[in-house]
């Protein structure tokens, strides 16, 4: 399952968060990939593409980043909020890691589901 964090204006916060998953020694070994703007945005990271291949992936993911959002200034210029998973997309960012892990899960049952999953 492949899911997309949105920086939402605050290209640090993805970069911070990329950095965090790196240093997660549950997270270290999951694919993250960033995503680059083009056109005038050219070069500006715009999300960081995450591939979560199974339960344990889903688990490790939901604690690192609930982790990570607990160490960031709170407001509304905080991002890396908004996770997207095929049409879906919803605000992670108030979520607890059992929260998170379980939308995760049941958006990779649906992606099972309709023969989607990554």
């Amino acid at each position: 399952m492949r899911i997309r964090v949105l920086a939402e204006g605050d290209e640090q916060a993805l970069t911070d968060l990329r950095s965090w998953l790196s240093r997660d020694p549950e997270a270290a070994g999951l694919p993250v990939e960033p995503m680059t703007g083009d056109g005038p945005t050219m070069g500006v990271l715009e999300a960081l593409d995450v591939v979560l291949g199974n339960a344990t992936n889903i688990a490790s993911f939901a604690v690192a980043y609930a982790t990570w959002r607990t160490t960031r200034p709170t407001g509304p210029t905080s991002g890396a909020r908004t996770m997207v998973h095929g049409n879906s997309t919803v605000d992670i960012g108030h979520l607890s890691p059992e929260e998170l892990a379980d939308l995760l899960r049941r958006l990779d049952g649906d992606s099972s589901d309709s023969g989607t999953s990554e």
